[in-house]
């Protein structure tokens, strides 16, 4: 029984390793990884300050460049997001679009 049960799961698995293999390996890899760091950013911010940084957007590239879009009330908010976001473990740099609103 449990070599059948082995045989099923092999069977149901084997379509969805072909499947796999007709993206390139580097850009599954390369999603993974702009996620984690996009991830750890929105986190990072999340907990210094939320109130004020929850209107920024994150993206970043496969080569961990990161762009920082959206609103802020100050320019401190502004530069600590920008400094949050430099401090991120594979972050190469960043392009901080964020608008101040003074509100």
């Amino acid at each position: 029984a449990p070599l059948a049960a082995l045989l099923v799961a092999a069977a149901r698995a084997a379509p969805l390793a072909a499947q796999a293999q007709d993206k390139p390996a580097e850009t599954t890899r390369t999603w993974v990884k702009d996620s984690v760091i996009t991830t750890k950013i929105k986190t990072q911010l999340a907990a210094s300050k939320p109130s004020s940084l929850a209107m920024v957007h994150v993206d970043t590239d496969a080569n961990g460049w990161v762009q920082l879009t959206g609103k802020v009330a100050t320019q401190a908010d502004k530069d600590r997001a920008e400094a949050t976001a430099k401090a991120v473990e594979g972050v190469k740099s960043v392009d901080n679009q964020l608008t101040v609103t003074g509100q």
